[in-house]
């Protein structure tokens, strides 16, 4: 490759030869392994010392614009990121010769002026106040010279481009924090300097329109520096003007909206006033707009009036005698809200207004009351709007959407979902009144009949408000309920809508159970059909969760639908994961003789299953159904408990059921569960079958753990995982204390310990996972069962120094996981003679460790921990420490290079000190001293740490 044998040629006389070859390389070369080489060299090219030389050279006017682009490039790399390396006397050489730069390319290629204007502006900012105070007034004055041999309109443009890019350039500059606050003030002084040229140029009669919409691309650039809003008044009003040329309405617009955007503007209410009538006055054009499909330019108006009224509303309401304009404004920005056609296909503007009038809630209850008063029709206009626009368009037209445009459709309606919520909290239920009259009316007429699009509208309405309120207490939703029925469903999107809606009344039916039968036929009714399987088992799990007390006259019929052959193989693998949890929802609520026959039918198909299965050979397809089978019965126990002590039943007395003697269901099932192949994916969802049912069953699972047990051992001996640790760490919790269970949980304890340990003499760097949960499950058996440490067929040492490893690792959560472990171990030093032993003999191993860690080999955010363990080792081993830390201190550049003998010794002194005792004084201890171990003692970086 011909850049290879350029390697060295920036050292020597002529670089911009090499370079030359190595564009034309990059940019016209076929090979893509040559253009990549070429670029990783051009890149390290232009930052090279010797770019100061070839930078100028690549601009000579004899070069294509590409080589002149990469000079330029070069020399704004080199001034915005290694300025320091420039010497002060050289700075007016560098600016004069950017000046005669950029003057030459006037005329020139579009694409170099900017790179130069930006190389300046980037010397500008680093340069003032102080080596360069007039920094634009002199860029102005340079450009408006009459001596220059350039044409004027020329250096008219080339001075547009730098002004335009100064504030840009500022906006993504590298200038430390409090450079930049000062910087900004200074441009915003000089806009003096600009404002006037600007408002000149845009008057001029004879100003070209290219002219004008640079113009107005720099005030747009300018105002986005926080220019306050009256200095802006007369190039705004200008851009109004603008907004009648065709040519010039795309700039005007983004002008005028960045204008009334900034955050500042609120400040400045008298000019917010005076851009009302100028709004108000784009009407009769916006109309025009809308009536002749004119798509750009109706959305830039309403662009226009969204940014004044949205984001100044609060502003604006605040001035009550102007509340007439104020409303005129509102009701213009609800015509751009209802703009015809469909959002995003036909139309794109409706979706620029959706918070309105939010500010109103903020006002103290006096304002708040006469506010609701003046805009409660605007509300009410509001709602009309949005569920008109909310509307599917014909069948025939949705079809021919793209998916994507259906997604943003999507999101959408989830907009106006939020709004509708928002518009609740001011008109309350007098909304749902107004709804269900709309729909009562709707399904009631039947000499016009209705679209389904408007059903599904208004139904749409009144899911969004019952999904997030509580709609208990109204008085409309009983004869919601009963309308319901009356809806001929003939569309997917209707019924998914039904289904949802049915979904979040649910807990509204748990208070009136008389009202169920009215919708539940219509769930089960939808189950059978596949493209609404979402939308119905979403909705049969709200209702088995929330009215579970009051299914079962309806368990029989709801668990033959769900288990239907044909049900279960045309639905996919989530949606049958829902269904199994709302059937644990439905069937804890019967009677345990119920539960166990329905558990039979439900359950047998599916461990037969798993029995033909498990004889097979494995392969992908087999392993895939086992791991699906078992994700159904995991779901299932999430939800199955009999339990009857769930916080919503608890004040509700007459639906709890007595806890009946008799088989536990879920252990029945539980029993018939094992491991039927091996694999880690398998492992992982059994584990997660067996974790879900102690949780649920607690105490009752007792007669299983020795059966769990034995099988734990196997699967983690064969495929040690994650999973298998933490469900040891249940059962540690659980069974550990009880003598019967102690002597399985007590093998499975040492096998897995004994197989980690294998797995750490191996290297265990490829296994965060495991070592996070073996380090918990060491601690949890610390906590619980502190006799498993006396056992001697465990390697306390072995177990020991894993911990020290663990603390080494980058995961954070493996670390926090080993200083738990310790936190826990130490304090068992007196009480346990072979925890004692190891930490009197290897304590120095952890306390180096640790003292690495805090030195900067761990994360910052791990230091509360580390000084946990200091604490502990205070605390229990203190004349131990008290030796260890002196030893480990004497270290040369330990724990890090950047702390003095003196300190090291300050931090010890302070670890012995009195203030041991005091866990809040070691963390804050060890913070103090990993900040100076880093280098960040006293910065601003570490302000709030």
């Amino acid at each position: 490759c011909r850049v290879s044998r350029l390697s060295g040629s920036l050292v020597r006389e002529g670089a911009a030869p090499g370079l030359v070859v190595a564009l034309h390389q990059l940019y016209y070369d076929p090979n893509i392994e040559n253009k990549n080489l070429a670029q990783k060299w051009l890149m390290q090219a232009q930052v090279s010392p010797q770019a100061w030389h070839f930078s100028w050279l690549l601009l000579n006017m004899d070069k294509v614009p590409e080589i002149q682009y990469f000079g330029a490039s070069a020399l704004h790399i080199k001034i915005s990121r290694y300025w320091n390396d420039i010497p002060a006397d050289q700075y007016e050489s560098l600016k004069s010769q950017l000046f005669t730069q950029i003057t030459r390319f006037a005329g020139g290629s579009k694409i170099v002026l900017t790179r130069l204007c930006v190389a300046l502006a980037s010397l500008a900012l680093s340069m003032m106040p102080e080596a360069w105070p007039c920094a634009v007034a002199d860029m102005v004055r340079m450009f408006q010279a009459e001596d220059s041999n350039v044409d004027g309109r020329a250096r008219c443009l080339a001075l547009l481009e730098l002004l335009t890019v100064l504030p840009e350039e500022f906006q993504t500059s590298r200038l430390p924090q409090y450079r930049k606050g000062q910087v900004r003030s200074v441009l915003a002084q000089e806009c003096g300097s600009v404002f006037p040229l600007l408002e000149q140029l845009l008057q001029q009669q004879d100003s070209p329109g290219f002219i004008k919409q640079k113009v107005l691309k720099c005030f747009s650039s300018w105002v986005q520096l926080e220019i306050p809003l009256m200095d802006c008044e007369n190039l705004i009003q200008a851009a109004f003007t603008a907004l009648q040329d065709p040519e010039l309405f795309d700039t005007a617009v983004e002008a005028v909206v960045n204008a009334i955007s900034q955050p500042d503007a609120q400040r400045y209410v008298n000019t917010l006033l005076k851009l009302i009538p100028p709004v108000l006055g784009l009407q009769e054009q916006l109309r025009q707009a809308v009536q002749s499909g004119d798509m750009e330019t109706s959305h830039g108006i309403c662009r226009i009036a969204v940014a004044l009224g949205e984001n100044h509303s609060r502003a604006l309401l605040d001035q009550v005698e102007h509340w007439q304009s104020f409303l005129a404004l509102v009701n213009m920005i609800m015509f751009c809200t209802g703009i015809p056609g469909h959002y995003p296909v036909n139309e794109t503007t409706s979706s620029l207004t959706a918070h309105l009038l939010d500010d109103i809630l903020s006002f103290e209850p006096d304002k708040q009351a006469v506010y609701q008063q003046v805009y409660r029709p605007v509300y009410f206009q509001l709602v009309d709007v949005l569920l008109h626009k909310a509307q599917f368009p014909s069948d025939e037209e949705y079809g021919f959407w793209s998916s994507d445009e259906k997604e943003q459709f999507r999101i959408y309606r989830v907009d106006i979902s939020d709004t509708l919520m928002y518009v609740y909290e001011m008109l309350g239920a007098e909304l749902l009144s107004s709804l269900y009259d709309k729909l009562g009316r709707l399904l009631t007429n039947t000499e016009q009949p209705s679209t389904w699009q408007h059903t599904e509208a208004l139904l749409y309405g009144f899911q969004s408000i019952a999904e997030t309120i509580d709609v208990n207490y109204s008085d409309v939703v009983p004869g919601l309920i009963g309308l319901i029925p009356r809806i001929s469903i003939s569309n997917v999107q209707l019924a998914d809508t039904v289904m949802f809606t049915i979904g979040a009344l649910s807990e509204w039916l748990a208070d009136h159970p008389v009202m169920i039968n009215n919708v539940l036929p219509l769930v089960l009714q939808a189950l059978g059909n596949p493209e609404l399987s979402i939308s119905s088992v979403s909705t049969l799990k709200k209702i088995c969760r929330e009215c579970k007390y009051d299914l079962p006259p309806y368990a029989a019929n709801i668990v033959a639908v769900s288990t239907g052959e044909s049900w279960v193989r045309s639905n996919k693998t989530s949606q049958c994961m829902w269904l199994m949890q709302a059937l644990g929802f439905l069937l804890s609520a019967l009677q345990v003789e119920e539960i166990l026959k329905n558990l039979h039918s439900l359950i047998t198909p599916y461990i037969q299953q798993l029995e033909k299965l498990a004889d097979e050979t494995p392969n992908p397809s087999n392993k895939l159904a086992i791991i699906h089978i078992l994700g159904l019965l995991s779901n299932l126990f999430t939800t199955l408990d009999i339990s009857h002590h769930d916080d919503d039943h608890e004040s509700n007395e007459v639906k709890k059921l007595p806890v009946q003697q008799g088989p536990n269901p879920v252990s029945t099932v539980a029993a018939r569960c094992w491991w039927p192949q091996p694999g880690q994916d398998a492992v992982c969802s059994v584990c997660a079958i067996f974790e879900k049912s102690v949780k649920t069953l607690l105490d009752d699972f007792a007669p299983m753990v020795p059966q769990l047990c034995e099988m734990l051992g196997q699967m983690y001996s064969t495929i040690p995982q994650a999973s298998a640790i933490d469900l040891t760490r249940q059962l540690v919790h659980i069974f550990a204390h009880e003598p019967a269970h102690f002597p399985p949980i007590k093998a499975l304890f040492l096998l897995v310990t004994s197989v980690t340990l294998t797995l750490f003499q191996q290297g265990p760097r490829d296994h965060p996972d495991i070592v996070d949960s073996f380090m918990q499950l060491l601690a949890q058996a610390l906590k619980r069962k502190p006799d498993l440490f006396l056992c001697s067929n465990l390697d306390v040492k072995a177990v020991f120094q894993c911990g020290v490893l663990s603390l080494k690792f980058p995961e954070a959560p493996t670390v926090k996981a080993s200083c738990g472990f310790f936190t826990e171990l130490l304090p068992r030093c007196g009480e346990i003679a072979p925890v004692g032993q190891v930490v009197h003999e290897n304590g120095k191993v952890l306390l180096q460790a640790v003292l690495e860690g805090v030195g900067g080999q761990a994360s910052r955010s791990l230091m509360d921990h580390f000084a946990e363990i200091l604490f502990a080792l205070n605390k229990h081993c203190f004349s131990y420490l008290s030796v260890w830390i002196k030893e480990a201190m004497q270290q040369d550049g330990f724990p890090s290079a950047r702390v003095s003998p003196e300190q090291k010794e300050t931090f010890s002194q302070q670890i012995l000190s009195r203030e041991r005792v005091n866990k809040r004084r070691v963390k804050e201890m060890v913070k103090e001293f990993t900040l100076l171990c880093r280098g960040l003692h006293g910065t601003e970086y570490t302000a709030d740490y």
